[in-house]
């Protein structure tokens, strides 16, 4: 492809609301522009790179036997009335209503539909199992569109489900699936790491997400630094925690605390390690249908809330902070909290590591007053569960090593659904005694649009991109240095006719500009390989360069051909 005649749109400036490097060079080297809120068009570059990342999701699909449908952007809404997720899945689900007040959403993932389908055409356990998937749009209303394609509103996204006649055959799968989806994301030259994952407003029983390491990720990753244990901060565990120092010895009472509130400021008040002081966190838990109640949970003082574990205890879909009017009305004192003899009605939620605590210093819900020698025994706890963050310095569960946090981006998600879906929709089949069953269910996704920014996220410099092998616009990148020379113009497009010839893509920068700025488009750009045919064409020399280095290599144009094709 000719530069010349390519819609290339550069832009030297950084655009305003543009962050991260991805955001930044994507729309700078003019591979997508905004159109409105979380919105993007994809200009060639975008779309061929598109298209060469979404071919090797295919590719590695086709060879494990998935077989790719296409279904509908917009689903009927009674189908996900009928699933339970019309109001679970929040306002992030766009609703609206046709001329004939018939009720659709705008799919953000397709578990409905694809059930649909399948409950119409597999009657029999012989169809089994299935695994079907489609590459397509997805719209989610996302509250705080933002980074570009990391987190737009519509998105091109991979999903696959497969149907199964039990819960083995469902297992295996979605192993194979694991291991699909690792040689996707090592074929497009991503470091990742395959994490432990709360399964959210998809569910089922339980799930993994696909990390790229980056920096610049939205989601924290607890990891081991002695083996493979890897999850992402909602779906964490640890080994039981423990403190070495000892119990703390009171006779229950009540003691005068003047304006001691913190955690901090108890633990230095009466000496004793926070590890043994119940934190009261109070929050609103909302419900479908706009039921909601407010919550109190307890865990230990050198402990902190993880949001998505105490919301999955309770089974409700958020938590929302409470006012303190609202908690005063049911006797709850901030900064004082506590539920040790206190006669509060409402679910009290205490974390696993508080089962038989004693020697604990709480809240005493009166201003200026905490309970010593308190025990959880003296609470009226609705349950236990874990509800605690890991936290770095943490022991892993599986080898005793020492657990650390580190970022990354989600690009993929495989979940084992069971009979989540098939269930409630009354998707079944006949097994081989004649039996109706629900079809057990995994579903697979990927973010085939959100992929390119993790490619950039991991891949750059201050320059500007650099596409991975797999990922790249083009195989090579050839510059004229000068353009009005008729000798380097008459070398570069006969190369160039050769390359093609060779099924190797090129683009080739015929524009009538300074190679200084021809070089900066270049490197924006990001094209893995750059032949440079400048001066010393006159003697017989060009340049071969790679992105990643800042100098070239000087060949002979009788041996520049071969070298290009030993090296793409």
């Amino acid at each position: 492809m000719r530069f010349s005649n390519l819609l290339i749109p550069t832009l030297k400036e950084v655009p305003n609301d543009a962050t991260l490097a991805s955001h930044i060079y994507l729309l700078r080297g003019g591979f997508i522009q905004g159109v409105g809120s979380g919105l993007y068009n994809f200009l060639p570059l975008g779309k061929i790179v598109l298209d060469k990342v979404r071919a090797v999701v295919k590719e590695e699909l086709d060879a494990v036997n998935a077989q790719e449908v296409s279904l509908g952007f917009v689903t009927p809404a009674s189908m996900w009335r009928e699933s339970g997720r019309f109001e679970k899945y929040g306002k992030e689900l766009l609703r609206f209503t046709d001329r004939k007040n018939n009720d659709f959403v705008l799919g953000p993932t397709h578990e409905e539909m694809m059930v649909n389908m399948v409950k119409q055409t597999v009657k029999s356990y012989k169809q089994l199992p299935l695994n079907l998937y489609q590459i397509n749009l997805k719209f989610r209303d996302e509250i705080r569109p933002r980074f570009g394609l990391m987190r737009g509103r519509e998105f091109l996204m991979k999903d696959g489900y497969s149907f199964h006649a039990n819960e083995d055959d469902m297992r295996r799968e979605f192993a194979l699936m694991e291991e699909t989806y690792k040689r996707i994301f090592t074929r497009l030259g991503l470091e990742f790491r395959v994490v432990e994952a709360d399964s959210g407003a998809i569910g089922g029983s339980g799930s993994k997400e696909f990390m790229v390491l980056a920096n610049s990720g939205e989601d924290t990753i607890v990891v081991c630094e002695s083996c493979e244990y890897g999850a992402n901060i909602e779906a964490a565990i640890r080994a039981d925690v423990t403190c070495s120092e000892a119990v703390p010895s009171a006779l229950f009472s009540k003691v005068s605390t003047p304006n001691i509130k913190t955690i901090d400021e108890l633990g230095e008040f009466f000496k004793v390690n926070p590890y043994y002081i119940m934190k009261s966190v109070a929050m609103r838990a909302l419900y479908d249908e706009g039921r909601s109640e407010i919550v109190l949970f307890i865990l230990r003082g050198s402990d902190t809330l993880e949001e998505t574990k105490a919301c999955n205890a309770i089974k409700a879909n958020e938590l929302v902070e409470v006012s303190e009017a609202d908690l005063n009305e049911l006797g709850l004192v901030v900064g004082f909290m506590g539920a040790v003899e206190q006669k509060i009605d409402i679910k009290i939620i205490a974390d696993n590591s508080l089962q038989n605590a004693v020697g604990m210093i709480c809240g005493a819900n009166e201003i200026d007053y905490h309970f010593v020698g308190a025990s959880s025994e003296a609470m009226n706890i609705s349950s236990y569960d874990d509800i605690a963050a890991v936290l770095e310095g943490d022991v892993c569960s599986c080898c005793g090593g020492k657990l650390t946090y580190t970022k990354g981006i989600e690009v993929g998600h495989i979940f084992q659904l069971g009979t989540r879906y098939s269930e409630p929709l009354k998707a079944e089949f006949l097994d081989e005694n004649g039996k109706t069953k629900p079809f057990v269910m995994g579903t697979y996704g990927i973010g085939v649009s959100r992929l390119l920014a993790a490619i950039i996220e991991q891949h750059h410099d201050e320059k500007g991109c650099i596409w991975t092998k797999e990922s790249s616009p083009f195989d090579l990148h050839i510059i004229v240095s000068n353009s009005k020379d008729e000798n380097q113009t008459t070398y570069a497009n006969s190369i160039y006719d050769e390359l093609k010839k060779s099924n190797i893509s090129v683009l080739i920068d015929d524009r009538k500009e300074r190679f200084g700025f021809k070089m900066k488009d270049c490197e924006l750009i990001g094209i893995p390989n750059i032949l440079i045919i400048g001066q010393k064409l006159d003697d017989g020399i060009v340049e071969l360069k790679e992105r990643t280095k800042e100098d070239g290599v000087e060949f002979k144009i009788e041996a520049i051909l071969a070298e290009i094709k030993n090296r793409i």
